[in-house]
């Protein structure tokens, strides 16, 4: 099982950094836990991917540096690395712990360094317009 569940996680990474991430990847059930927003739904942790995806015109690619399974649990060290659309370089590094079952995320708890959050995604969610800017500054 610990295959298929590193299987499954890998196939997790890949479409998030495609920006094909979908609900059935996850249990019905799934509950997600990240370092900014807490506890949430499979339908919240899905809108919330969607929404800083738009943020990255070019994508927000993750690459796996290590994985480690043992029963229904894979742990992930990870990173992400893209171009916001103010034209910074964004890059963040997490540790994500997932619970597979039946081959599919039951849960997700995603940690990351909040700094980089605050100080290069939240500003270009509070833009004055309500939209992120386009383009460098």
């Amino acid at each position: 099982m610990p295959q298929s569940n590193h299987q499954t996680v890998r196939d997790f990474f890949t479409a998030l950094s495609n920006g094909t991430l979908s609900a059935g990847m996850f249990t019905t059930d799934m509950t997600a836990w990240t370092t900014t927003s807490g506890e949430s739904s499979r339908d919240r942790y899905l809108a919330g991917v969607t929404m800083l995806q738009s943020l990255f015109p070019a994508g927000l690619t993750y690459s796996v540096d290590s994985l480690t399974a043992e029963g229904d649990r894979v742990a992930a060290e990870a990173q992400s690395r893209g171009t916001l659309v103010d034209g910074k370089t964004f890059h963040n590094s997490y540790v994500f712990m997932f619970r597979i079952r039946d081959e599919r995320i039951a849960s997700v708890a995603e940690h990351f360094n909040p700094q980089v959050v605050r100080d290069m995604i939240l500003p270009l969610l509070q833009a004055p317009s309500g939209a992120a800017p386009i383009g460098p500054r």
